[in-house]
């Protein structure tokens, strides 16, 4: 029964989402009356160790929730947390990490589209800095990584990155690979 139970957990916690009885049921491979009485003992369970999350039934579904007089606590941690990135801003955080400093124009030259939203979320996040300005007609902003993006992916310093075929053109499977690096650095 504690197997069980262990897992009705697991399964709540990965969610995430609210799950209605039939996918839990499904998922745990046990009939919709017997996934309810499992709920209910799991949810008795939870408030008689009075821990600091709660099983709710939300809009047809069962979800773990925090409780409301620890919220002030998780919505810290909603500040610090670094956010995912999309694959469209990781591919220009990678060119970005790769060619750096680099223009705007640059970016979208290499990446073949526009990238206004991309940078903005770069910058936000403090991922990217501006780090002056090109000697070149207009005086277009250079981009670079900031220290806040060696933390965030594990690096020392930029010499960390793994080496480009040829450094003076970034090929499409170079840039997979730094994504497939960076991106895996900012999941864990």
């Amino acid at each position: 029964m504690k197997e069980i139970l262990a897992i009705l957990e697991a399964v709540l916690f990965a969610s995430g989402d609210p799950l209605s009885v039939g996918e839990i049921a499904n998922i745990i491979e046990k009939d919709e009356a017997e996934t309810l009485d499992l709920l209910r003992e799991y949810g008795e369970g939870l408030a008689s160790r009075n821990g600091g999350i709660v099983l709710q039934n939300i809009g047809g579904g069962y979800q773990l929730l925090t409780k409301p007089e620890y919220f002030h606590a998780v919505k810290k941690l909603s500040q610090v947390r670094e956010k995912r990135l999309s694959a469209p801003t990781m591919e220009t955080l990678s060119i970005i990490a790769f060619k750096q400093p680099i223009t705007k124009l640059e970016i979208e030259n290499i990446r073949g589209v526009r990238i206004e939203r991309a940078l903005a979320k770069l910058l936000e996040l403090s991922l990217i800095e501006e780090k002056g300005r090109k000697k070149v007609v207009g005086h277009p902003i250079l981009y670079g990584t900031t220290d806040i993006f060696l933390r965030t992916f594990g690096l020392n310093d930029l010499s960390d990155l793994p080496k480009l075929p040829d450094a003076t053109d970034v090929s499409d499977g170079a840039i997979e690979e730094a994504e497939r690096i960076l991106g895996r650095d900012s999941e864990e």
